[in-house]
């Protein structure tokens, strides 16, 4: 082989990601390393995990056929975990907005963009389920506590999007306006919404779907919905009713799925 070959080989290789390949063995077996000491450290009962087996057959056939004799307490607990949804998309997509503006980096002043990003790292850092817990400890068990932990999750989800639509936007359209001497406000909505319009109300309807999902969730610790029923229905060992319940939330996040992919079919 000629020294040009080597220096211009003419067959192409990807690079390896770790560097050199002594490297990525090393990374390799440090990895499996990590991985047999990370089981053996958990000391999984392998007695215990096959006597569940026999349990999990017991309970699925206790779970059918599903019972929907109770349908009027099935129903309600689904329009309660949609009327949580939908008004938590709603609170949500409100107080997103001055959230989403206050943390683009090319639109506010740095203190706010600090403070507001502050805001969004911290509720992102938190799941639903824990934000439920807080709430259902100070709100008290139902509807409310579901509502005001979607609508935080929703908030701080939707700020982060809008944010990082704004700081995207084509700023040839932004110093136009400001040119005219407009204001801050007029060059939000002559300059800026224009430009995000289209993704965010995906990004909402995407946020909708989404809630639908966790409202059957939250339930679970007590913040109202269906899966607050679901919850009791396990507690109380009435696994054809659970059954039941399961069923209904299936069909409840495939119709929401579907409208999700209709709305943003529309949009397009």
């Amino acid at each position: 082989m000629s020294s040009t070959d080597a220096v211009y080989p003419s067959v192409w290789r990807a690079p390896s990601f770790f560097g050199s390949r002594g490297r990525q063995r090393l990374v390799v077996l440090a990895s499996l390393a990590y991985l047999v000491w990370s089981i053996t450290d958990l000391k999984v009962d392998v007695d215990r995990m096959l006597a569940g087996f026999p349990r999990a057959i017991d309970i699925l056939q206790r779970m059918f056929p599903p019972d929907f004799v109770r349908w009027e307490l099935l129903l309600d607990g689904m329009v309660e975990s949609v009327q949580i949804a939908l008004a938590a998309t709603v609170v949500g997509v409100i107080f997103s907005i001055p959230l989403g503006l206050a943390a683009a980096r090319n639109l506010a002043p740095k203190p706010i963009y600090m403070a507001a990003r502050g805001i969004i790292v911290l509720g992102r850092t938190l799941h639903e389920v824990i934000i439920a817990i807080f709430c259902v400890k100070l709100f008290g068990f139902g509807a409310v506590a579901g509502l005001i932990t979607l609508a935080f999750s929703s908030a701080v989800f939707l700020g982060k999007m809008l944010a990082e639509d704004i700081e995207n936007v084509r700023f040839g359209p932004v110093e136009a306006v400001r040119a005219t001497g407009a204001g801050f406000m007029q060059v939000v909505v002559y300059a800026i919404v224009p430009q995000v319009i289209a993704r965010t109300a995906g990004v909402v309807i995407y946020r909708l779907d989404a809630n639908v999902r966790h409202s059957t969730v939250i339930g679970i610790v007590g913040a109202g919905g269906i899966g607050q029923t679901l919850s009791a229905s396990f507690s109380r060992y009435d696994f054809d009713f659970s059954c039941a319940i399961l069923l209904s939330i299936v069909a409840l996040v495939a119709v929401g799925e579907w409208f999700s992919d209709w709305v943003r079919r529309k949009l397009r």
